[in-house]
């Protein structure tokens, strides 16, 4: 890299952060997770407003290009933090009502995607069983990141509908990611044989692995050792995110799958790792991330046809939620009141989201059009989610189910993921 290209990388960088952070706090002063200011900035430096002129000022091939690999390094880094997160969510209390509304959170929405696929305008290569697979995956995803910052936010700590979302959004979003890797297997013809290894790699790191970091976090708590284990744990991540990507998945799915085995409590890995990491991904990483992504986003060219076809989209994935979690919530014994909030909370799903239309524009599931008007859905879906919380939950009515919960242990605050 030329000294030119490295202040034009410098130059591009600093605004990147500069609008991203600027729009992130702008929205939360307005109530709204950071996250959909970032994203917003992604789509504000991306070719909806900007001519293309512009855009290939701002952002030249060769500087693009450097942009797009620190992107994959900042999503792989955050599927990690991800992965280690949710296992913190187990559903120890109130099972029945967990299990019954991740069904109906996915189920519901999974289903009308799959009719939404065969009947919506899509290219003749996009109407395959990958496709479809696709599409019902995207529909029914929970940003679980997102959730618990909405949680935590809303002061909704210590409810009942808290405490069911975050564990229905934990299993939900581990059920997510399958389904994607699978979509992926599926999507990919010239690596298949590959995929044969994906079993060895559970194995491998379920079975070896997993209790190998447990003893040496536990050897790290006998003797002292108060260093913090960043450079095991990157080359863990980028291992497991290599390995995946050579079998034929995304790398994201080795990153996810090696923060599900960090061990937690004395000597553990996992607090220390995503604290330092969660900051330099989410300051640095994820705003680079969405700005590669907002340049895919083209959204003043989609017509007549692209505003029908958004309300289609919306249709499914706001109508399969709140129709599949109410109704499974209800069953399991909410008031309605209740279950529209539990619905609501579900309903968001932000960066999780984006990275999974991401993958599936990489893998040609979806083309510019259809991932501009998805990328849309995300973002209305998650602003959506504040006002109708304000307005079917007020804050009387949280401090009555504090008071009237019966959990006798504490509530577990969420630990800070980059939103």
């Amino acid at each position: 890299m030329t000294s030119g290209q490295s202040v034009t990388l410098l130059l591009v960088l600093s605004l990147v952060l500069v609008v991203a952070k600027a729009l992130g706090a702008l929205l939360a002063r307005l109530g709204q997770p950071s996250v959909i200011g970032e994203i917003l900035a992604g789509l504000l430096l991306g070719p909806t407003l900007l001519p293309d002129a512009v855009q290939r000022a701002l952002f030249p091939a060769d500087i693009h290009l450097v942009l797009s690999a620190l992107g994959t390094i900042g999503v792989t880094l955050f599927l990690f933090l991800i992965g280690q997160e949710l296992t913190r969510h187990p559903p120890r209390r109130q099972t029945g009502v967990v299990l019954a509304t991740t069904a109906g959170s996915i189920v519901v929405p999974f289903a009308l995607a799959c009719l939404l696929a065969v009947t919506v305008s899509v290219p003749a290569e996009g109407r395959s069983l990958g496709y479809t697979l696709f599409l019902g995956t995207a529909m029914s995803v929970t940003a679980f990141p997102v959730l618990a910052r909405i949680v935590r936010d809303r002061d909704l700590l210590g409810t009942p509908v808290a405490s069911i979302s975050l564990a229905s959004a934990a299993i939900g979003d581990l059920l997510a990611w399958s389904m994607l890797a699978v979509t992926v297997m599926v999507a990919s013809g010239h690596t298949q044989w590959r995929l044969l290894l994906v079993l060895p790699l559970l194995a491998l790191v379920l079975g070896a692995l997993r209790p190998l970091l447990a003893r040496w976090a536990g050897w790290r708590a006998r003797n002292g050792r108060t260093g913090e284990p960043y450079a095991v744990v990157l080359a863990g991540v980028l291992g497991c995110a290599a390995a995946t990507e050579w079998l034929g998945l995304h790398a994201i799915f080795g990153a996810f799958l090696f923060g599900l085995v960090m061990p937690s409590g004395p000597g553990g890995l996992r607090e220390p790792a995503g604290r330092q990491l969660g900051l330099v991904t989410e300051y640095l990483l994820l705003p680079v991330y969405f700005v590669v992504a907002g340049a895919q986003v083209d959204l003043s060219r989609i017509g007549a046809s692209g505003v029908t076809e958004f309300g289609a989209i919306m249709l499914v994935a706001v109508g399969g939620k709140y129709l599949g979690v109410t109704a499974a919530a209800r069953w399991s014994g909410l008031d309605w009141r209740r279950s529209a909030v539990l619905a609501t909370l579900v309903n968001t799903r932000g960066l999780t989201e984006l990275i999974i239309l991401t993958t599936g524009l990489q893998l040609g599931l979806l083309d510019r059009r259809q991932y501009s008007l998805m990328v849309l859905m995300a973002v209305v879906t998650t602003v959506m989610a504040g006002p109708v919380l304000r307005a079917l939950y007020p804050p009387r009515l949280i401090a009555e189910d504090r008071r009237r919960a019966t959990a006798a242990e504490p509530v577990q605050e969420p630990a800070p993921v980059p939103t």
